[in-house]
C-alpha cells in the first residue's frame, strides 16, 4: 500500500529566484533537501541530484564561460546554495540562468510537492 506523504519544511527543496524590474534573473537561493523524509518516496533522490547538478553547473558555467561578477555561498549539510550577480549580466549568463530556471520549473511540474517549490521574488 502506498501512503500519502505530506512534506515537512525540511523535506522539500525551496527555491527563490530573484528577478529584477527588467525581468532578468539576478540570483537564486535554494534551501532544503528532497530526500530526508522519514517515509522516503520514489523520486526524492532523483530530484535532489538533478537540482544540485543543474544549479552547480550553472554557477560553474558562469564562472568558466563569462566575466560576470557574482557572489556564491553554500552549506551542503543544510542544503543551502545562494548565487547572485553583483554587476551587469551578460547575454551568456542570462541564457544560463534562463536555462536553469526552465529546468527547475520542469522538475517542479513533473514532481512538485513534496519535493520542490519555486517562488519568484522581485529585487
Amino acid at each position: 500500500m502506498i501512503s500519502a506523504h505530506r512534506a515537512r519544511d525540511d523535506d522539500m527543496i525551496r527555491v527563490t529566484v530573484s528577478v529584477d524590474s527588467e525581468h532578468n534573473y539576478r540570483g537564486i537561493h535554494l534551501t532544503g533537501h528532497a530526500g530526508l523524509a522519514e517515509d522516503p518516496q520514489e523520486g526524492q533522490e532523483i530530484v535532489c541530484a538533478a537540482v544540485s547538478a543543474m544549479t552547480l553547473n550553472m554557477a560553474n558555467s558562469v564562472e568558466h564561460f563569462t566575466d560576470d561578477r557574482f557572489a556564491a555561498d553554500e552549506d551542503e549539510r543544510e542544503g543551502m546554495f545562494d548565487f547572485r550577480f553583483t554587476d551587469v549580466i551578460s547575454s551568456e549568463s542570462k541564457l544560463l540562468m534562463n536555462s536553469l530556471v526552465f529546468g527547475l520549473m520542469n522538475i517542479e511540474a513533473s514532481y512538485g510537492e513534496p519535493y520542490i517549490n519555486i517562488r519568484f521574488e522581485e529585487v
